[in-house]
């Protein structure tokens, strides 16, 4: 492995998510450890997987199995980025979280080599079986699926910036393996290869790499000679001003999948979920598109946020699909309630904390019926305004104490269907209702 310049772009990558480091830096914790095949990991904690298969480069596996944990799992691979570790990704972003609630399983792949990089460019990574990383971390998706009989059809893989071309790369060599991915500033599979050894390629991340659709489709097939099974679906983030791993590879990676998933390039549906927010849909119009692209006007590398997992989420399918038991209830109770006219209704949301601690900054997804459209809302902001809805609190009412409560509404149209949403979380954790 080559040495890096102090200066070297990859060090311009680990600038760019010291953010991210410093807040993970008060999480620290130490995992436990399993290490034998046929040994259940404790639940609601994470733990550190000892000799789970063939493992070339040397990664760590780290678990996270809720206490929910369904029978015959989904399971997760959450992918962290250059500078990172598993445990970073684990107390970083939602997925334990949004386990607890859905009750699938978490893989946190981490690397040991020096860089904190995936191989996302030896000629190993970018081949089925080839070695190096992806083969690793195949071990651990194997090891998981014997341990809790996981289901086999609900395997996905997401990441963050070096976990995002990771993403990729494990998309396009086991196809057979992924229902789906998303991929948090990344870029397309085959971008970053290089042949001297070098875990870096200036080209692709300045964004001056680029090939037709049928090229970059041409360079996944050519991982897994052969295959003509279903492929995954790929949801792609990018903001606009990514100054690591430019721009343009966002549009390189819409033209790689579409062309891998045999849909067009021109998009199905374009909407707004979120201010400075465009979607983009390819070959359907619905959440779980063959391709779902989302572009952040503005928003340079370090775009991940709170609230983005859970848009993953919807696009896997894992929130709403699937043997999953309901979610178990947290610390809170909502009623609702709707009066309706002709085509339009008016709701009001009653949220009480039914904990022992105050809630602070707080969300509340729920699902709207059927043909139902928000059209404008007090005590919160709604987005989107269809569908799997989250209102975000204002800012005179972002604090819940114990026992306490806040009521908020929306006005809507209808098509005949006036009822009150379903389905409430308040900050990832599900609601009962009155």
């Amino acid at each position: 492995m080559s040495t890096t310049p102090h200066n070297s772009p990859r060090r311009r990558l680990s600038s760019a998510l010291l953010a991210v480091l410093s807040l993970l830096a008060a999480a620290f914790l130490t995992a436990p450890t399993a290490s034998a095949r046929t040994e259940a990991v404790p639940t609601a904690t994470l733990t550190e997987v000892t000799d789970f298969g063939t493992n070339p480069s040397n990664l760590q596996m780290y678990l996270y199995v809720p206490d929910n944990v369904t029978a015959h799992p989904a399971v997760v691979v959450a992918v962290h980025y250059c500078t990172g570790s598993g445990p970073a990704m684990y107390n970083g972003t939602e997925w334990a979280r949004l386990a607890d609630t859905f009750g699938f399983v978490v893989i946190y792949p981490s690397v040991t080599r020096s860089s904190k990089c995936f191989d996302v460019s030896s000629p190993q990574a970018l081949k089925r079986g080839g070695g190096s990383d992806p083969v690793g971390i195949k071990s651990m998706i194997d090891w998981t699926v014997n341990a809790y009989s996981a289901d086999t059809g609900r395997i996905y893989a997401t990441g963050i910036s070096s976990g995002a071309m990771m993403t990729n790369v494990l998309l396009g060599d086991y196809p057979d393996v992924f229902a789906a991915g998303a991929a948090f500033s990344g870029v397309p599979f085959g971008c970053f290869a290089t042949t001297d050894g070098s875990e870096w390629n200036s080209a692709c991340s300045g964004g001056t790499v680029t090939h037709t659709p049928q090229q970059w489709g041409d360079l996944v097939r050519a991982a897994y000679p052969g295959y003509s099974g279903t492929r995954p679906r790929m949801q792609v983030w990018h903001g606009t001003e990514d100054d690591v791993l430019r721009y343009p590879n966002f549009g390189e990676e819409i033209k790689q999948w579409t062309n891998v998933l045999g849909v067009s390039q021109t998009p199905a549906a374009t909407d707004t979920p979120v201010s400075g927010w465009t979607r983009t849909r390819y070959g359907a119009t619905g959440d779980r598109a063959p391709v779902e692209a989302i572009s952040l006007q503005g928003v340079g590398h370090n775009l991940y946020s709170t609230g983005m997992a859970a848009r993953a989420l919807t696009f896997f399918g894992l929130d709403s699909t699937g043997p999953a038991p309901q979610p178990q209830p947290g610390a809170c109770k909502v009623a609702a309630t709707t009066n309706a006219w002709n085509t339009g209704l008016t709701a009001s949301l009653t949220i009480t904390n039914t904990g022992t601690t105050t809630i602070n900054s707080w969300q509340l997804a729920f699902t709207l019926p059927a043909g139902q459209t928000i059209t404008n809302g007090w005590g919160a902001t709604y987005s989107p305004p269809s569908g799997s809805v989250t209102a975000a609190n204002a800012t005179y009412n972002g604090t819940i104490a114990p026992n306490a409560s806040v009521s908020i509404g929306y006005q809507a149209t209808h098509g005949g269907n006036s009822a009150a949403p379903t389905g409430f979380m308040l900050n990832g954790k599900a609601c009962t209702t009155s």
